[in-house]
Formats: structure tokens, C-alpha cells, sequence
């Protein structure tokens, strides 16, 4: 498991007026290059959310998070959440299953960190499946604390969807589709991005993604898991790929188990040894990208 202390502190934004990632239209989101936030739509804050929060000198040690450890909770002064480890983090809030119930909860395995990792929502588990893809994921907690936090009209809560740790740094995430964001949810919401800016990390409310990222990721990701290779058919896409873009069937069909090449072509598209644009439907005319050094 990981030491959040030893995470990269990054450059955060130091202002809470969130921004939306999206990248420019026309232009190509590469799969093999893009990180997973470019794929996402992201909420904006109102500039004037910070201005509710209650950030008097010492609000670090009144604002508390909860958090629980091998089935104990924790309750700690916000200013040592940089410090914890992630070691038997466990959500603080259990995810349930009954009839009639509005939501979809459940469980979504995670190859980057090879566990389920909880879900209370169909949008949750999209953000974890483009997590898995292009974090560079090294570690997820859901539900990962409690935070008590005070404002000018007094004392709330709010718990984060998931704690993201990957290789370029620390993240905390909500998932609210677009348009159900409601006014009562901004204070958590501005509070949670004030916690992360204090850590050094980094925040995002996700409210939808790029037109066909969902699709086509959950396509790749039916064939993310290890596969059987006996006839070598990776090593022979590679090196058809290798020698210029070429179309996603046209790639297939010049193999010799063209149905076996389909799987594999989406496996090596997964693992990211070959690129193509995310901005686009998947169809066997999609052009096939051969990335330096993946050639074998």
C-alpha cells in the first residue's frame, strides 16, 4: 500500500474556480497520450463558494475528516490527512443493495490496482473505468472520510466519492451528472476543494465526459485482463502497426486469426501500445496509431 505523504505535491490551482477540461473539438484525443481528466467534464465552482467556507485562522484544526482503518474510524484534525497512509483504508460508508432503490450501486474491478473498488452509481463506475485507463492509478479508496466543516451559516459534512492516488499525484473526486448539481451541494463541494488544495492535491466534481469516451471504453475494457497470446498474434499486430496508421480492420484482417487479432487489438489498445483518437466512434475504420517503441 502507499504513504500519502511520499505523493508528489503538485502544482494545485490556487483558486477554487474549477475549470472545465475539455479538450478543443477537432482536435485528436490520443489514447495512448491523454490523461484521464481530458477525457472528463468538469464542474465549475462559483467564485463566490469559497466566501461561505469559514477559513479563520486555525480552521485546519477545527475541520475534521473521519476515516476508517481496518474497521475502526478515525477522527483527525484536517491538517494530518496529508500524512496518513492508505494501508487498510476502508470506505466510510457502506454500499448497500435493495429493491426499488434509485441508484446503482456495485462493484467495479480496477486492473491497475487488481481490486474491486465500490461504486454507488452507473456515473461512479464510468469514472472508474476511465481511471483504470488513463490515471496511471496507483491506489483508490471510495468513500474515502467524513469531513466536518464549518461555514458563516454554521457546522456541515460532505464525504467525498473517492480518494485517487496515481503517478502524477493526489486527487479527491465527486460524481454528479450534469444538471443535478444542486445550490445545498456547492459548500461541500468547496470545502472538499479547499481540504485537496491544502494537501496539495487536486479536486474535481465530474458531471460527464467527452462525446464517445464512454463507449469506447467500455469497449477496450472487455478485453483489458491478461490474455493467452499462443500464436503470437500482439507481436504480429504490433509490427503491421509499426509500419504506419492504418485502419482498425484493415490492422485485423492482416493477420491470420483475423476474430482472435479483434481481441487482441483492443487489448493492445487498453494497455495503451497503440493509440487511437477517443474523439471518434470506434468502428474497423478507425486509424490505428503504432506508438514509439511498441513494435514487440
Amino acid at each position: 500500500m502507499h504513504t500519502i505523504k511520499h505523493t508528489q505535491r503538485q502544482s494545485a490551482p490556487r483558486s477554487l474556480d474549477a475549470v472545465r477540461h475539455l479538450t478543443p473539438r477537432g482536435r485528436p484525443v490520443w489514447s495512448h497520450a491523454c490523461t484521464w481528466d481530458e477525457l472528463a467534464v468538469l464542474f465549475a465552482l462559483p467564485a463566490s463558494a469559497r466566501s461561505e467556507l469559514d477559513l479563520a485562522p486555525g480552521w485546519m484544526e477545527r475541520w475534521t475528516t473521519t476515516c476508517r482503518f481496518d474497521g475502526v474510524e478515525v477522527t483527525r484534525p484536517l491538517r494530518e490527512l496529508a500524512e496518513m497512509s492508505t494501508s487498510g483504508w476502508e470506505p466510510v460508508r457502506r454500499f448497500s443493495w435493495r429493491t426499488r432503490q434509485r441508484h446503482r450501486p456495485g462493484l467495479q474491478y480496477l486492473v491497475s490496482t487488481g481490486r474491486h473498488h465500490g461504486f454507488e452509481s452507473l456515473e461512479e463506475a464510468r469514472l472508474l473505468l476511465a481511471l483504470d485507463f488513463a490515471a496511471g492509478l496507483l491506489d483508490l479508496v471510495s468513500q474515502p472520510f467524513r469531513m466536518r466543516f464549518s461555514t458563516r451559516d454554521g457546522w456541515r459534512g460532505h464525504t467525498p466519492d473517492f480518494f485517487v492516488l496515481t503517478a502524477a499525484g493526489t486527487w479527491l473526486l465527486d460524481v454528479r451528472p450534469e444538471g443535478r448539481v444542486k445550490e445545498d451541494d456547492v459548500p461541500g463541494f468547496a470545502a472538499t476543494a479547499e481540504a485537496a488544495l491544502a494537501c496539495g492535491w487536486r479536486y474535481g466534481v465530474v458531471t460527464g465526459w467527452r462525446a464517445h469516451v464512454t463507449t469506447t471504453l467500455d469497449t477496450l475494457s472487455s478485453q483489458r485482463r491478461r490474455l493467452s497470446d499462443p500464436l503470437l498474434v500482439q507481436t504480429s499486430l504490433l509490427r503491421a502497426a509499426a509500419l504506419g496508421p492504418r485502419p482498425f480492420g484493415e490492422l485485423v484482417e492482416a493477420t491470420a486469426v483475423a476474430p482472435v487479432a479483434r481481441a487482441h487489438l483492443l487489448h493492445l489498445l487498453w494497455h495503451r501500445r497503440l493509440g487511437i483518437d477517443l474523439g471518434v466512434p470506434l468502428t474497423d475504420a478507425t486509424m490505428v496509431q503504432p506508438i514509439r517503441g511498441s513494435s514487440t
